[in-house]
C-alpha cells in the first residue's frame, strides 16, 4: 500500500456531489479487482484510527486496515489525508473510490453513500485512574466526569447530570479532559471508545473501564451508485474478520481482545449495513480468496 500526504484542500472541500441514486437495488454482484488499484481519503488527525508518525506519514488502526485489505487484494491502495469534511464531496466526484475513515452508518447518510458492514461499534468509552473501582454507569453517580467542551458525550453527561448527581469538566481538548483525572481533579472521562482504550494504552496512569453500547457502527462508505466495489470490500472486511487481522489490529491499536460475536471480528449477512438503505441480504460464503 502506498501513502499519499497531500492535502485535499478547499478546492476538493468545495467539490459539488455528482453521485447518482440507484434506481432500484442492482445485482449483488462483486466488482473484479481494479490492477491499477484503488485511491481512499482519510481523517489524518484521529489517533488512533489515522493520525501522524515520526517520519512524516500516518499511521492507525484504520491505515492498517487498509493495508491489510490491500494485502488481500494483491493491489495498491493509496491512502490520501485530508481534513474530514472534504472526504465526502471528494468521494462524490470520483476524486476517491472510498473513504478509509471511521465514518458512523446514519440513516441520513445512507441516502447519500453505500456503507460496507461495520468493522466495529461506535460506542462511549469512560477512562478512569488504573485501579479504579468505577465499571459501569452506576458507579457514575455521584462523581466527577469530564468530557470535550461541544461534544456528544458533553451532552450526554449533561443530560443526565441532575439525575445521577453528576459533577461535569469540560475542556477545550480530550487530553485535557483526560488530564483532569491523572490529576486527581476528576473521577472519570468520558470520550469514544477507541479515543478512551487508546489513552490508556499510552498513559499507564489511565485505564480504559467500560464502554456504553450505543448500537451505531463504523463503516466504509463508497459512492451511492457503486455496490459492486462495495460488495468487493465488505467481502475483504469479512475476510479480515475472521482470519484474525480484526482481533490482532483491536489487540495493537486499543489493547482489548474482542470476544465472538462482537461486530469487529464477526461478519454480518449479505452486503452493507443491515437496517439501512444500501444494504442486500444476499447470502454468501466468506472466503479470502479474490481475484
Amino acid at each position: 500500500m502506498t501513502l499519499k500526504l497531500a492535502s485535499l484542500g478547499l478546492a476538493a472541500a468545495l467539490l459539488t456531489s455528482t453521485a447518482a441514486l440507484a434506481e432500484g437495488e442492482p445485482p449483488a454482484e462483486v466488482a473484479p479487482i481494479k490492477t491499477d488499484g484503488y485511491e481512499a481519503g482519510i481523517d489524518g488527525t484521529f489517533a488512533p484510527h489515522a493520525f501522524p508518525s515520526l517520519d512524516g506519514g500516518i499511521q492507525g488502526f484504520n491505515v492498517d486496515l487498509a493495508t491489510a485489505m490491500a494485502e488481500k487484494l494483491g493491489v495498491d491502495i493509496e491512502i490520501v489525508p485530508g481534513q474530514y469534511t472534504g472526504l465526502f464531496p471528494a468521494l462524490h466526484s470520483g476524486t476517491f473510490d472510498y473513504i478509509a475513515a471511521p465514518t458512523t452508518v446514519t440513516e441520513e447518510r445512507s441516502k447519500t453513500m453505500l456503507f460496507t458492514e461495520g468493522f466495529m461499534a461506535t460506542n462511549f468509552g469512560f477512562a478512569t485512574l488504573t485501579g479504579s473501582d468505577i465499571d459501569s454507569v452506576e458507579d457514575l453517580h455521584g462523581k466527577t466526569v469530564t468530557a470535550n467542551k461541544g461534544s456528544l458525550y458533553e451532552t450526554w453527561l449533561t443530560e443526565r447530570a441532575e439525575e445521577m448527581d453528576l459533577t461535569v469538566l469540560t475542556f477545550g481538548t480530550q487530553a485535557d479532559a483526560f488530564e483532569a483525572v491523572t490529576s486527581g481533579r476528576a473521577d472519570a472521562s468520558m470520550a469514544g471508545m477507541t479515543v478512551t482504550a487508546w489513552a490508556g494504552q499510552q498513559n499507564p496512569r489511565l485505564e480504559f473501564a467500560f464502554q456504553i453500547d450505543t448500537g451505531l457502527s463504523w463503516s466504509l462508505p463508497f459512492r451511492r451508485d457503486d455496490y459492486a466495489t462495495r460488495n468487493l470490500f465488505d467481502s475483504v472486511l469479512e475476510c479480515l474478520k475472521t482470519d484474525g487481522t480484526m482481533a490482532a489490529l483491536s489487540e495493537k491499536w486499543f489493547g482489548l481482545t474482542p470476544e465472538e460475536g462482537e461486530l469487529i471480528v464477526t461478519p454480518d449477512a449479505g452486503y452493507g449495513t443491515p437496517g439501512f438503505e444500501g444494504y442486500q441480504p444476499d447470502e454468501h460464503e466468506v472466503s479470502c480468496t479474490f481475484e
